[in-house]
């Protein structure tokens, strides 16, 4: 999409699109999900270790395109005639325990540093919207750009995408919402940590990357991009008796801001 002039540009909406895996949250929400799947009959024995072994190979090494197409290839056939409805009650029912020990206090941080600076903040990602948007909406994220599979008649999911938010897919989707929601595409902010979302980051004025691959990261530092390290985790529900409010905000606040502070490689993006 040809970037605006400046006169038009000036009447549209800045925005700011996070991925959702190793960025918002400490790990992969789909495999997050697998041992509720596997409690609910919908995952044998063997897909939930499987589901295992790739969950630790994930935050070791990362994935490449050709794993995460095999993997979408093999959610498919393992997702075909399963009810959307009762996935919807499993991940409903289980969020809070399975993902809230999982996001980031940066990003939480950084989210709300983007919605106070007037931008639009969309969760972006090649999980399916069912695990996506609950946790968008966790973290304070109303818009989301998702993964779709496609269900017949009777609600039953069949082994096809209506959508595929994955490499460039991602910025289709993303042009997409752009035109509909009037944004400034060169003035929007993209965080990442995975070398497949290369064409997301280089499709907005201000690409950041966050605990990055080893390939992302040396094309981060080959054009100078902000690199961050998010480490805190950090559960939006205490599970003690918290301090009084005057003390338990400031205390959250801070260790996001300390953690970023202290994270940054390069360069912190601007935030107006």
């Amino acid at each position: 999409m040809p970037i605006p002039d400046v006169e038009y540009r000036e009447t549209m909406t800045e925005a700011a699109f996070f991925d959702l895996d190793k960025t918002i949250i400490a790990g992969s929400s789909a495999m997050a999900f697998g041992k509720p799947l596997y409690q609910a009959g919908f995952l044998g024995k063997r897909n939930l270790l499987r589901l295992g072994i790739g969950h630790l190979t994930y935050m070791l090494f990362g994935a490449d395109k050709a794993t995460l197409e095999r993997v979408r290839d093999e959610m498919l056939d393992l997702v075909s005639g399963w009810s959307r409805a009762d996935i919807d009650a499993v991940v409903a029912h289980t969020l809070s325990d399975v993902i809230e020990p999982l996001v980031f206090a940066e990003a939480l941080f950084l989210i709300d540093e983007h919605t106070r600076a007037g931008r639009k903040v969309y969760v972006v990602s090649a999980s399916p919207q069912e695990f996506v948007t609950p946790i968008a909406k966790m973290v304070g994220i109303d818009n989301v750009i998702a993964t779709k599979i496609r269900t017949d008649g009777l609600g039953r999911y069949v082994p096809e995408l209506e959508q595929y938010v994955m490499g460039e897919g991602k910025v289709e989707a993303i042009k997409e919402v752009a035109i509909r929601d009037g944004l400034d595409l060169e003035g929007s902010y993209a965080y990442t940590d995975s070398f497949t979302d290369m064409p997301m980051l280089e499709a907005v004025g201000n690409p950041v990357v966050v605990n990055p691959d080893k390939e992302l990261k040396e094309v981060a530092e080959a054009n100078d991009w902000p690199i961050i390290e998010f480490q805190r985790p950090v559960s939006l529900t205490p599970r003690v008796q918290p301090p009084p409010k005057r003390v338990w905000i400031p205390l959250v606040v801070g260790i996001a801001i300390g953690g970023i502070a202290i994270a940054v490689s390069r360069r912190t993006p601007p935030t107006s």
